[in-house]
């Protein structure tokens, strides 16, 4: 047809050219000699025109022009109409085939959930349990082989996967039977050794804990502090303070009142770690025995006053008389 037209053009056919460069026979012969060569163009296959849906009016429309060119036209919107016809009717069963792959039903969901939690209570859980008894039974000169970069690992995990709940409650569950042996020990102590035993507990557990409560942090952090508004620290306290403390005060306060008035039966350091360690746990303890707690905390009398002068005066006459008549010479 290019080669046609050429040699149409080389035969010196007068063409028009308006100012828009719209291009027109002068005559009729070019348009007969036009429909006449592009007639046997008619055998082309044409291309297979989907379905052109109502009111979209790029679709089926034809150039203005001679029957011939016509034919052009409409296989180029054939074309064009197949290729935006494809792409609108293929865009829905896309969007259903995506939504149908990332949507789960319950059932899934349940599944996924079941197997997650099977993997917690199969790989991380049995680690950090280990982890904690080492934790809990060391002493405090002693140093115990632990990785904390690989129990703050799966500490991470954990909450990362949802499990934050569960591992909270794994914790304090462990710690609370971990305690419960401790108090049974110390029901078994003798009075004599009791203020020590409870100062050894006492001082293990703060020990650990200044272990545990770091590697613990990720979960303290975006989940004890934000959605329960406490802190681990303050809560694993308070376990010992359930656990072990409240079941024997009542028991240890009368001790430490006796070896208060006789000095050096016991280490006052030991004596001023089991004070403040009671006071720290429960600061309403120091009511019971306020001469006792207020030798070793301060503020705990009320502020003195002038009008009570002479008795501050006559209460430490009393304090050096008994300390001469206890061997401690002036």
């Amino acid at each position: 047809v290019v080669v046609k037209m050429e040699a149409m053009e080389d035969d010196s056919l007068e063409l028009k050219d308006d100012h828009n460069h719209n291009y027109c026979a002068s005559s009729s012969k070019v348009r007969t000699y036009l429909s006449s060569q592009l007639s046997d163009v008619t055998t082309v296959p044409q291309p297979v025109c989907s379905p052109v849906p109502v009111g979209d009016s790029r679709r089926g429309k034809l150039r203005s022009g001679t029957t011939g060119s016509s034919k052009f036209m409409d296989s180029d919107s054939s074309s064009e109409s197949s290729e935006v016809s494809e792409t609108d009717s293929g865009a829905p069963p896309a969007a259903a085939a995506a939504e149908g792959k990332f949507s789960l039903d319950p059932t899934s969901k349940f599944l996924m959930n079941a197997l997650a939690v099977e993997d917690y209570r199969k790989n991380h859980w049995p680690n950090l349990e280990k982890a904690i008894d080492r934790l809990l039974i060391q002493n405090p000169t002693d140093h115990i082989s632990v990785s904390y970069a690989q129990i703050y690992s799966y500490v991470y995990k954990c909450v990362c996967q949802q499990h934050s709940e569960l591992l909270y409650s794994d914790l304090t569950s462990k710690i609370s039977c971990h305690l419960q042996e401790v108090s049974t020990q110390l029901h078994a102590s003798p009075p004599d050794n009791f203020i020590e035993n409870f100062n050894v507990a006492l001082t293990q557990y703060t020990a650990s804990l200044q272990c545990i409560v770091p590697v613990f942090m990720y979960l303290n952090k975006f989940y004890i502090e934000s959605k329960l508004n406490r802190d681990l620290r303050e809560d694993l306290m308070k376990l010992f303070a359930d656990h072990v403390a409240e079941k024997h005060v009542n028991t240890l306060m009368p001790l430490l009142i006796k070896a208060h008035s006789m000095p050096f039966q016991v280490q006052p350091s030991t004596m001023a770690s089991v004070v403040k360690g009671l006071y720290s746990l429960r600061p309403e303890w120091a009511q019971l025995a306020p001469a006792l707690f207020s030798g070793f905390i301060p503020q705990i009398h009320p502020p003195a006053v002038e009008s009570l002068l002479s008795d501050y005066a006559a209460h430490d006459q009393k304090l050096q008389m008994e300390l001469s008549m206890n061997g401690f010479p002036r």
